[in-house]
């Protein structure tokens, strides 16, 4: 799934205080992990949090978009460099799923929710969530439909 849409900047991503009642908010644990990231569009950094920053297998916690995606699925990264390129251009929402491939063939789902702002002047960020499953994939996957 690879996805973006022009942002309507008039209604940001907002969190509120009853967003804890819902399903998500009560049992999100349950289902898998989630960690905020932000992008620094003057210098091209993305900043990740711990978990983030651990399960996509990286050392440090601001790096550049490719060294990110070195752990993605291969089939998937260009398609994930377009969405960046694009959203780094003007005021967007977008999402994409892949899956992080470990040096020890462990297949980790990730999901991405992303949006672009602040282009005046000469400025730009980025802010997201990676959603992480509890649950690994095979090393090798095939879908068989029903």
């Amino acid at each position: 799934m690879f996805k973006i849409a022009n942002a309507d900047l008039a209604t940001t991503f907002r969190v509120s205080e009853q967003d804890g009642d819902g399903l998500a908010g009560q049992n999100a644990c349950r289902f898998g992990l989630s960690e905020d990231w932000t992008g620094d569009l003057t210098n091209g950094l993305l900043k990740l949090g711990d978990r983030a920053r651990s399960l996509h297998g990286l050392s440090s916690h601001e790096c550049g978009l490719l060294t990110v995606m070195r752990c993605y699925d291969p089939a998937d990264r260009a398609h994930i460099l377009r969405l960046f390129e694009q959203a780094a251009t003007q005021p967007s929402r977008f999402c994409y799923s892949t899956t992080i491939v470990s040096s020890t063939s462990h297949r980790q789902p990730v999901f991405c929710i992303g949006e672009s702002s602040a282009f005046e002047g000469s400025g730009g960020g980025m802010v997201g969530l990676f959603i992480f499953p509890r649950f690994q994939l095979p090393t090798t996957v095939s879908v068989t439909p029903s």
